[in-house]
C-alpha cells in the first residue's frame, strides 16, 4: 500500500524531521537517506520497519538542520594572521605585487568559520534517542495512512468478490443445461453415423456419449472456484497481513476459470468466462496494493 508520514523533533541545538513513503511491493525493501555520521540509524530504522510491515518498499529521509535561525562565524585570526604576513612578505621579495584586499583574505577556506559548539557524547547520545523517538512516531503515522488506504482497498476487493460470485452462479445456470444439450447434440449426430456403419454397438455409443459430456462438463470447476471464493470473502472478513494468502487464491481463481474457458461447448458460457477472467484480474491488480 501506499503512504506518507512526517515526524519532527528538537533539542537546544539541532531539529531534525524524518520523512518516510512507502509503495507497493511483493517483498520488504527498505531504503534509508541519512546524514553522514548517523549511519547507525540505518540499521535501527529496518529493525523497526520489519516489526512493523511485512509487504511494500519504503524510503525514510531524516534531514538536521542548527535550532538557531541565524547563523554565527568567528575569525581564524592565527590563519589570517599567518596570510596578512605571507602577503607583506611577498610585496618586499616579489616585484609589481599589490597587497590583497580583506575581503580577499576573507574569503580563502578557514579563514571564516561558523560558530558552534560540538556536542559531547552525552548529548549526542541523548538527542539520538529523541531522533529514534521520532522515528517510531513516523512508523506509527505511516501505519495509520496504509490502514487508512487499506479499508478503502478493502471495500473495492468485497464488490469484485461479489461480481465474480454473480458470475459464477450465471455460469452454474448455464452449465447445468449444457450435458444435456451436448447429449442431445451428440445423439442426432450419431444417429447419422451409425447409418454409415452399422457395426458401432449403442454401448460404444454410449461410452462416447460419456466421455464427452466428462469433457465438457464445468461444474466441479465451478464448485472449487466457489470454495475459493468463500475462502477470499472469509480473509477478507479477518483482516490483517493477508495479501500474499488472496494473491494466491487469485492463482487458483484464474486456474479455474481457464478451465471453464477451455470446456465452454456455448457462447453463452465462454462470455461469462471471458467476464469472469476480466473481473479477477481487476482483483489481482488490487490485491497487490495490500499487505
Amino acid at each position: 500500500m501506499t503512504g506518507f508520514a512526517r515526524a519532527s523533533g528538537a533539542d537546544a541545538v539541532q531539529t531534525w524531521t524524518w520523512e518516510a513513503k512507502s509503495v507497493n511491493g511483493k517483498g520488504l525493501d527498505i531504503r534509508c537517506r541519512l546524514p553522514q555520521g548517523m549511519e547507525e540509524l540505518d540499521l535501527i530504522a529496518r529493525r523497526r520497519t520489519s516489526k512493523t510491515f511485512t509487504r511494500g518498499t519504503f524510503t525514510f529521509h531524516l534531514s538536521i538542520s542548527d535550532a538557531s535561525s541565524s547563523p554565527k562565524y568567528q575569525v581564524n585570526h592565527e590563519l589570517l594572521d599567518q596570510l596578512v604576513q605571507l602577503a607583506g612578505d611577498l610585496s618586499v621579495t616579489t616585484k609589481g605585487w599589490e597587497a590583497p584586499r580583506l575581503d580577499g583574505l576573507f574569503a580563502v577556506k578557514g579563514v571564516i568559520e561558523p560558530l558552534g559548539v560540538e556536542p559531547d557524547g552525552e548529548e549526542i547520545a541523548a538527542r539520538n534517542i529523541k531522533i529514534d523517538q521520532s522515528l517510531e512516531e513516523l512508523l506509527m503515522s505511516l501505519r495509520a495512512a496504509r490502514l487508512e488506504e487499506g479499508s478503502r482497498i478493502s471495500m473495492t476487493l468485497s464488490r469484485q468478490l461479489k461480481e465474480i460470485l454473480i458470475l459464477k452462479e450465471r455460469a452454474e445456470s448455464v452449465a447445468s443445461v449444457q450435458p444435456a444439450a451436448i447429449m442431445k447434440k451428440f445423439v442426432g449426430q450419431m444417429a447419422e453415423f451409425v447409418e454409415a456403419v452399422p457395426a458401432l454397438t449403442e454401448e460404444r455409443l454410449a461410452q462416447e456419449a460419456a466421455l464427452l459430456t466428462t469433457k465438457v462438463d464445468v461444474r466441479e470447476e465451478l464448485d472449487r472456484l466457489g470454495s475459493h471464493l468463500a475462502a477470499a470473502s472469509a480473509l477478507l472478513s479477518q483482516g490483517g497481513v493477508i495479501g500474499r494468502k488472496l494473491d494466491f487464491l487469485c492463482q487458483e481463481f484464474n486456474r479455474e476459470t481457464n478451465t471453464i474457458c477451455s470446456k465452454a461447448q456455448d457462447i453463452e458460457l465462454s462470455k461469462i468466462g471471458l467476464e469472469l477472467k476480466s473481473t479477477i484480474e481487476q482483483f489481482r491488480e488490487q490485491v497487490q496494493n495490500i499487505e
